[in-house]
């Protein structure tokens, strides 16, 4: 999995397989974990060490960037993160089906089913699967 902070647009790109993916939604869905990401060098972005999931009250989830430790951290109460872990595995289908299949994007609006004001946008990608891998 590679994730890149991107300080123009302001997201983090997540580009994992579908077996990393898979894990990442499994610790969304749990309320714990951590997964690794790679290092690599970018040119107009930070890469991340990885996503560290936390079990927090709710209601809705929160994704932000934890710049000291240069990781996202996923947090939420289960329903929220139960929801995203879904999503996770939806997009990830998705687009392991399609040939060339997109890069879905995961931001927050008023009123989003599981994310909370303040979340990070995510922009999601499966190698294979067109943008965003780097």
């Amino acid at each position: 999995m590679l994730l890149v902070s991107d300080p123009v647009f302001g997201e983090v790109e997540l580009t994992g397989s579908a077996t990393e993916l898979a894990r990442l939604a499994c610790a969304v869905a749990q309320g714990e974990g951590f997964v690794g990401s790679v290092s690599a060098t970018v040119p107009d972005g930070e890469t991340l060490v990885g996503v560290e999931v936390r079990e927090a009250p709710g209601p809705g989830m929160l994704i932000h960037l934890d710049s000291q430790r240069q990781i996202l951290v996923v947090s939420g109460d289960p329903v929220a993160r139960a929801l995203f872990a879904e999503n996770l595995e939806v997009i990830t289908t998705a687009m392991a089906a399609e040939d060339g299949g997109g890069h879905p994007h995961v931001d927050y609006y008023p009123g989003h089913p599981y994310l909370v004001e303040g979340s990070v946008p995510l922009v999601v990608g499966v190698p294979g699967g067109g943008p965003p891998a780097r």
